[in-house]
């Protein structure tokens, strides 16, 4: 792909897009890339992060991680601040799947140890964790219990069972994000997301069975600090967010935008998508409380998928889920507006930072950290293709430069429409059992949609976070087997 005239290169990793390349940008782009991932970014993705880089309020450049292609409003990938006072909320700079996140668990099983049951495991695993469009979930609770679980979040399914306290302090935000308030929802979303609970959902939505080779360990102190300390250890990585009930808030909110942005707050967008509103203002607070539903709806909804991990596992193994050693490593968020501190232009100031198919990657000694990582950094959990497998990083310091924010896994370079005619599903799940990994798929369209031919090469986008400074590797964890929507 041809890049913009006016792009310049900083280092070989970082890009910058400066204010003048087009009509009212109030800040320049940063773009975090290597000059192969630069060139494999479509053409949208520098429109787009030159659109965000002109939102009122702005402050820093508008970033792009190294993943990042695009998207709805913000391009995947995409990261701004915005002063509170002065600046707007936007649903496009947020995603439709609000807080479509990352769960690792390890286990102290090896792979020779699975190996043999890994059809077992995955049968059972696909039984018990509905995957697909519209699928229901066996959490069953009335429409008023569920704005009791959007508001409460994680912390509920301790109370109820399903899971440990353990699984609180390893969460993000502890599972809760707080100002969350259910009367700022829909009834239409509450009716799409209160039977979703433990439900994985479609497109590049997984529960994935890895294993940490010996060969893949890079910080072996780290790896031990995150729970990694055995040869062929087996991990379970697992993606999915808020599945309908995020995607209606995000709907509604839209059209509450659109309809007020330029009539009552006198804001124009380069782009329709990008519809916001004062982050102040009546809309925006109500957006922001809502939003947060979302978020701790999807921390309960990977919350009750662990359980079931662990009910299938034991059931499996024929021993409890401790004497398996199936704890968390981590719960990480994507897709999320949340305030924080960081410094801007050499002075520490509250920012709304957006996050759209980003992560938080703090680094040692972040206050936001649970104890156990507060001398390590934050544990970033990098998804991969089914085929190629993911990541285990770590913040670090410098992280600074990109208001602590790294990516959030491979990146598509193709579409969806474009893999299911070049890929025929039922053949490549052929292919992938024949190459050691087992899958079960609700659609073998959905699956064939998500071929790792479509992802950029997940150690080009990891080596480009370790090379500037706002990630570094841990572990690669190689699939063997995978549920999908």
């Amino acid at each position: 792909m041809k890049l913009p005239k006016s792009i310049k290169k900083l280092t070989d990793n970082i890009w910058e897009i400066p204010e003048s390349y087009k009509a009212g940008m109030n800040v320049p782009v940063r773009i975090y890339a290597s000059e192969k991932l630069i060139t494999e970014m479509d053409e949208g993705v520098f429109g787009q992060i030159s659109n965000v880089a002109a939102l009122p309020g702005i402050t820093g450049p508008a970033y792009c991680m190294p993943d990042g292609h695009w998207g709805y409003g913000f391009p995947i990938g995409g990261v701004a601040a915005f002063d509170p006072e002065t600046g707007v909320i936007s649903p496009g700079g947020i995603g439709f799947d609000i807080n479509c996140g990352m769960r690792l668990i390890r286990t102290i099983l090896t792979v020779d140890e699975v190996r043999s049951r890994i059809r077992d495991l995955v049968d059972k695993l696909f039984k018990r964790i509905p995957a697909g469009v519209g699928t229901t979930g066996f959490v069953v609770i009335s429409r008023d219990e569920f704005r009791e679980v959007v508001e409460s979040g994680a912390q509920w399914c301790v109370k109820n069972g399903y899971g440990v306290e353990e699984d609180i302090d390893l969460t993000e935000e502890k599972g809760c994000v707080a100002g969350a308030d259910a009367s700022k929802v829909s009834a239409s979303a509450i009716e799409r997301g209160y039977r979703q609970i433990g439900t994985l959902g479609s497109g590049n939505h997984y529960l994935e069975i890895q294993v940490a080779k010996p060969v893949n360990i890079y910080d072996p102190k780290l790896a031990k600090t995150f729970g990694i300390d055995i040869p062929n250890q087996v991990c379970i990585m697992l993606h999915c967010g808020s599945r309908g009930f995020g995607h209606q808030v995000a709907t509604d909110y839209l059209h509450t935008f659109l309809s007020v942005m330029g009539k009552k707050y006198d804001i124009t967008t380069p782009d329709r998508e990008l519809a916001c509103a004062p982050f102040r203002s009546q809309e925006g607070q109500d957006y922001f409380a809502a939003m947060k539903c979302a978020i701790n709806m999807s921390y309960v909804n990977r919350q009750v998928i662990l359980h079931r991990v662990r009910e299938v596992f034991s059931d499996v193994f024929h021993r409890d889920p401790a004497d398996l050693g199936l704890h968390m490593i981590y719960d990480i968020a994507h897709n999320t507006a949340m305030l924080e501190k960081h410094i801007i232009d050499g002075t520490e100031r509250e920012v709304l930072v957006h996050r759209k198919g980003a992560t938080r990657a703090f680094g040692p000694g972040s206050t936001s950290l649970p104890a156990v990582y507060r001398n390590s950094g934050q544990p970033v959990i990098i998804g991969g293709s089914m085929e190629t497998g993911s990541y285990l990083l770590a913040g670090l310091g410098s992280g600074e430069q990109t208001l602590f924010t790294t990516a959030h896994g491979s990146g598509r370079t193709m579409s969806r429409r474009q893999a299911k005619k070049l890929h025929n599903g039922k053949q490549l799940q052929h292919d992938l059992e024949e190459r050691g990994i087992y899958i079960r798929t609700a659609s073998y369209s959905a699956l064939a949609e998500e071929v790792g031919e479509a992802y950029k090469n997940i150690d080009d986008v990891v080596a480009v976070t370790e090379n500037t400074g706002i990630s570094k590797r841990v572990v690669r964890f190689v699939p063997i087997g995978n549920i999908k929507g």
